[in-house]
């Protein structure tokens, strides 16, 4: 065998709803063993960008929203995590060991699992399910010309998703091909519905991208004409800790809102290179919406109780206006510096958990860019993470618009009033905690304050509603 090197592609882009959209083949037929520049995609948009760079005022959490903003025509972007999962079913997960892990995936990569094993992952969940809720999307990231990336491509384009891509012009003869190719994660499940997950990323000390060392034109401009920026920790396994400290850092100057899930890597992160380190505590600090578990937020704050937690991360923020704790099946929390919400889980049959943390990041930031009563972003972000529990994996399998308005009818709570006294007990100081109860009647007993859900679903289906006849109009 040999390796073969050859240049990355030049940036491709494109914005959902175009007028004149053509597509174009990224594949080329040329016997070559070194790809040639490739056509673009789809036709550039022409954007304008300010050159100026980061200001100490970014750093140091000033006003950075311009008096008079500019109009933001996309909902959210997403930054890097962009791969194609393959699930497979498979008599038993993959060793712990390294070598023996790197040998199995190597096996299993040796020939491509048919198609119908094949679905979008990573921040291709986020953005699939936001675009379902009506937000206009874009994914900012590498994939590859090569068949999977074509793929990812596609799913995203039939979702009306858009897509720039993080390339650089140039070319590093040490890098292989496969340094330029889409990330592949196997998602591998046993008899007992446990998951496993390798990627080539997993065996590597660098970044699957690390050839990206800057953020270019054309993705510094969809980071300004974006709402919101969505981080996870997953995206340093493919983008170095520079590359995403200085997306953050623009998103900050150019006033576009950053939401950050860390993830598992939140805990890995926090004793990783001081470069990890710096970034990682840049997303903490100038995050507008931090999003964890409740055992994510306990390993970055050694603090157990949830509703702790997230005030001790509000305090060490700049930017942080919410902290977002998941429960899981028990429900969600939302705290501020004024006050806390809550909302139990909606009861449904869960089938596959994966993806579920995505779709709940979708709803945060529609009822974000909407300006929602925050118990009612609570209570739609638990039907759409529940929508998506009930089907199998993520992808094109995240929840559906209707679905999601099928659990707010129904309105089937699972209210643990024994788990939310023990939430409660150990947080006297804060000012008012507003809880949504299929019981309640609405009104307030000293700091709590009851929301019944009958209506906040009155107040959630026309949206909703409005949102399902959108997508269903053809353009």
């Amino acid at each position: 065998m040999h390796s073969t090197t050859f240049k990355p592609p030049i940036p491709y882009y494109y914005y959902n709803h175009a007028p004149s959209l053509k597509f174009h083949s990224i594949f080329l037929h040329n016997n070559n063993p070194r790809l040639i520049r490739p056509h673009l995609i789809f036709p550039p948009i022409h954007l304008t960008i300010s050159s100026s760079t980061t200001t100490s005022a970014a750093l140091n959490g000033s006003s950075l929203h311009p008096k008079t903003p500019a109009v933001k025509p996309i909902d959210v972007a997403t930054l890097g995590n962009l791969c194609v999962d393959i699930v497979l079913s498979v008599p038993q997960l993959p060793p712990p060991d390294a070598d023996r892990r790197k040998a199995y995936m190597d096996r299993l990569s040796a020939s491509p699992p048919d198609k119908k094993y094949w679905e979008a992952g990573g921040n291709c969940n986020v953005t699939i399910a936001a675009a379902r809720l009506g937000l206009q999307c874009t994914a900012i990231g590498h994939v590859g010309n090569e068949v999977y990336g074509k793929f990812l491509l596609d799913v995203l384009r039939n979702e009306g998703i858009g897509m720039v891509g993080m390339n650089e012009d140039n070319e590093d003869e040490s890098l292989s091909a496969s340094s330029y190719e889409t990330l592949l994660c196997w998602v591998l499940v046993d008899q007992l519905q446990r998951h496993g997950f390798c990627s080539r990323a997993d065996f590597s000390k660098e970044p699957a991208f690390s050839w990206l060392s800057r953020l270019s034109v054309p993705v510094k401009a969809a980071i300004k004409q974006s709402k919101i920026l969505f981080c996870n920790g997953y995206g340093f396994d493919e983008l170095s800790p520079a590359v995403i400290a200085s997306a953050v850092k623009y998103a900050v100057e150019v006033g576009t809102s950053v939401f950050f899930d860390p993830g598992p890597r939140g805990k890995s992160l926090s004793a990783g290179t001081p470069e990890e380190q710096g970034a990682l505590n840049l997303l903490l600090r100038m995050s507008d919406v931090l999003l964890l578990t409740s055992d994510e937020a306990e390993s970055l704050t050694r603090i157990r109780n949830p509703i702790l937690a997230g005030q001790e991360l509000l305090k060490q923020g700049v930017q942080t206006k919410w902290v977002i704790v998941k429960m899981g099946p028990k429900g969600s929390i939302l705290i501020t510096k004024s006050g806390i919400s809550c909302a139990p889980a909606f009861k449904v049959k869960v089938m596959d958990t994966v993806g579920c943390g995505d779709s709940f990041v979708a709803a945060i930031a529609y009822g974000f860019i909407h300006d929602m009563p925050m118990v009612n972003t609570l209570a739609i972000a638990n039907a759409v993470g529940a929508a998506t529990a009930m089907g199998c994996g993520a992808g094109r399998n995240v929840a559906t618009l209707d679905k999601v308005i099928e659990l707010v009818e129904a309105s089937n709570l699972n209210e643990d009033e024994k788990f939310w006294n023990e939430v409660f007990d150990e947080t006297l100081g804060v000012q008012e905690i507003t809880a949504l109860s299929k019981l309640a009647i609405n009104g307030s007993d000293g700091q709590l304050n009851c929301v019944p859900l009958q209506k906040v679903v009155l107040e959630l289906l026309p949206k909703l509603k409005s949102a399902e006849l959108e997508r269903r109009v053809p353009c």
